[in-house]
């Protein structure tokens, strides 16, 4: 498989790897040799399925799922000995997230090294999951690469560092549903009650649907979104800073 694989792309994911800028003896041997089982682990990693239907990143991003997992677990470990079990697993739920990927994927211009058929490349809306999912991949591909979790972590934790202080000094604004409910409960509200309605038929349309919140029967808050889940994440949002700023 990796005969397929031609001058010119070689060059351009060996020029991705570099770009990602880890420090790691083993993977720098693997560029200066331009190891053709990693460099094909990478092309796999970069490619869509519209751009190839037998050779894309649909395997290695379900792989790549488990190892951001066990990676973001040892950063957790490393770094926060003494947060509790519950703790970790909201602080690994952030770090992980699809939106969180695609930020990742955007900040190492990975959309640039990807190969998309017409289709993909005509369908502006796709461009933002299809920068996580393959951001995903490659991070499955990195650890393929060396059957190891060392270079994963030399890569992530480096941003892991900075987004957990992010994300700790003010949890509401990355999970604003959980905090609305539970300062609901606090109060001895009722939880919150989400009322979705599409307003429009277009995918990718940024207020394709529309979210109420209501609490104990009165509507506290409302706002768009391009999904439920992203309508229903803006709401809450809206709600969870207004009742912090009181």
């Amino acid at each position: 498989m990796a005969s397929l694989i031609d001058r010119t792309r070689i060059d351009q994911i060996i020029t991705f790897v570099k770009s990602l800028n880890i420090n790691s003896h083993r993977l720098h041997e693997m560029i200066i040799s331009e190891n053709l089982e990693s460099i094909q682990n990478f092309n796999e990693a970069l490619t869509h399925s519209s751009g190839n239907k037998k050779i894309n990143y649909e395997k290695l991003e379900f792989f790549g799922d488990a190892v951001l997992r066990l990676a973001a677990s040892n950063f957790i470990e490393e770094n926060y000995t003494h947060m509790s079990v519950g703790d970790r697993s909201e602080l690994r739920s952030l770090i992980v997230s699809d939106e969180w990927l695609t930020q990742l994927g955007k900040k190492i211009d990975v959309e640039k090294f990807i190969i998309k058929g017409p289709k993909a490349l005509s369908d502006e809306n796709a461009t933002d999951t299809i920068i996580g999912e393959a951001t995903e991949a490659v991070i499955g591909a990195l650890y393929k690469c060396f059957n190891s979790i060392k270079e994963v972590n030399l890569w992530l934790d480096e941003f892991w560092i900075k987004d957990s202080e992010a994300f700790l000094k003010a949890p509401y604004k990355f999970n604003a549903k959980s905090a609305l409910q539970e300062w609901c409960q606090r109060k001895g509200f009722d939880l919150p009650e989400y009322k979705i309605m599409e307003v429009s038929k277009i995918h990718g349309d940024p207020k394709r649907f529309s979210c109420e919140i209501y609490i104990n029967g009165s509507k506290k808050a409302y706002a768009f979104g391009q999904s439920h889940k992203k309508a229903e994440k803006n709401a809450a949002s809206i709600l969870i800073e207004q009742f912090i700023a009181r």
